[in-house]
């Protein structure tokens, strides 16, 4: 019976202190992002999500004002490596990444990441919009989506975009022999635009009827107020080494002593 009393108490002495570890770790999370796209099977896809987790400084581009070469790397031609240079520049604590691969109508992509809440409590997000020249998905406002609070609880489980939220960089002329994702396409060519961004969505629908590169027939369909895409967010804690290691001893101990009640009966 002292043997099957002391087997209970360092359960309750292990589980206490795994506790009190989660609670003192809870701000080092793992966290899913989810991309999906939600528009009809002949309509738009969108390139790979390009995301980053931030303090809440990191605005990369402005309605209004001309688009940066990193939006610019993400608008035209869907990679977006100088998006995430200018990440790593302008907000050196950020985790940023990419999420999935060419997102075709009606699928998801997902990637995890592991942040830490206190530093990188803000999402962002940029994504080329195909067939286009430079169109593209993304906030431009550094702290629109906050995930996490001040003790690093989830506040955000996901959101939606609208087809009237999709931009044009303004950065290179509409011209179909030049576009993206267009069957005869050449996006590496381009004529400068020299304009700034701006929503558009509707300037899609001039690719209606063209063979894309993934071979179904384009058509846009998009109205203002359709959901055209959806991010969601999972959340799990990252426990310590040290509480692995410490399960890992109590178990061991536990089993140590129920064998040891074993052998005396």
């Amino acid at each position: 019976m002292q043997t099957t009393s002391s087997a209970f108490k360092l359960v309750s002495a292990l589980a206490l202190t795994l506790g009190t570890l989660a609670v003192a770790q809870a701000k080092m999370v793992q966290i899913t992002v989810t991309s999906e796209s939600l528009v009809a099977p002949d309509s738009v896809t969108f390139a790979p999500l390009n995301v980053a987790f931030h303090d809440g400084s990191l605005d990369t581009f402005n309605i209004g004002q001309a688009a940066s070469a990193g939006i610019i790397s993400v608008a035209e031609l869907g990679a977006g490596t100088q998006w995430h240079a200018d990440v790593a520049a302008t907000a050196p604590t950020a985790v940023h990444g990419q999420v999935g691969g060419i997102l075709l109508p009606g699928h998801t992509a997902s990637q995890t990441f592991t942040i830490d809440t206190d530093k990188n409590a803000y999402f962002s997000f940029a994504g080329m919009v195909v067939p286009s020249n430079d169109f593209f998905i993304g906030n431009d406002y550094a702290k629109a989506y906050k995930l996490f609070d001040s003790t690093g609880h989830q506040q955000l489980s996901g959101f939606t975009v609208k087809a009237n939220e999709i931009w044009d960089a303004g950065s290179e002329v509409f011209d179909p022999a030049t576009a993206a994702f267009v069957v005869g396409g050449h996006a590496v060519l381009r004529n400068p635009q020299n304009s700034v961004v701006a929503r558009n969505f509707a300037e899609l629908a001039a690719f209606d009827g063209m063979t894309t590169a993934a071979g179904y027939q384009f058509h846009s369909g998009l109205t203002a107020n359709q959901d055209v895409y959806r991010v969601s967010f999972n959340v799990a804690a990252v426990p310590e080494p040290e509480a692995y290691a410490l399960m890992v001893a109590g178990l061991l101990t536990v089993g140590f002593l129920s064998r040891r009640r074993g052998v005396r009966a």
